[in-house]
């Protein structure tokens, strides 16, 4: 099962690296990871996806919230937030795929945010299963260079 961790941290030297020591000493793979600073300088978010099943997850969730440099530990499914990545994709063209480039940008909502006269880069802020498409759908063309920033996630809205 996959989870996500929205983990509030002390914003200073060493913790990203006792935060990821924790799951590495357990043998718990990271799929993905993002940090930054939140509204408090003071404090950052990271943003942890794992896989495991529910003793692996509890068993996380209990480390996390022994360590000193942790202020606050979230956990959701993929149902109980909204997710978001950011990939940057460098694509070969020619004058025979440029025209499928765009129409399939059009079809995923993505951007083209640069281009020479043989490459375009193509932006896309979505789920991370919408990236996967996109990619899948790109495989058939050149694809130079990939660039994600792995997941970002918050609790779902409530009243």
């Amino acid at each position: 099962m996959k989870r996500i961790y929205s983990v509030f941290v002390e914003n200073r030297p060493g913790v990203l690296c006792k935060v990821t020591g924790l799951f590495s000493r357990r043998f718990f793979n990271i799929d993905s990871l993002a940090v930054g600073e939140t509204d408090d300088p003071s404090v950052s978010c990271m943003t942890i996806v794992s896989n495991g099943n529910d003793r692996m997850i509890e068993q996380i969730e209990k480390q996390l919230n022994k360590k000193i440099d942790i202020i606050k530990v979230k956990t959701f499914d993929e149902t109980s937030c909204v997710s978001r990545e950011l990939m940057l994709c460098k694509v070969r063209y020619n004058k025979g795929n440029r025209r499928e480039i765009m129409e399939i940008c059009e079809l995923v909502n993505a951007g083209i945010v640069d281009m020479s006269k043989n490459q375009m880069m193509i932006q896309l802020c979505d789920s991370p299963e919408r990236i996967k498409t996109l990619l899948n759908l790109l495989q058939s063309i050149s694809i130079v260079e990939v660039a994600r920033t792995g997941t970002l996630a918050l609790s779902k809205c409530q009243e």
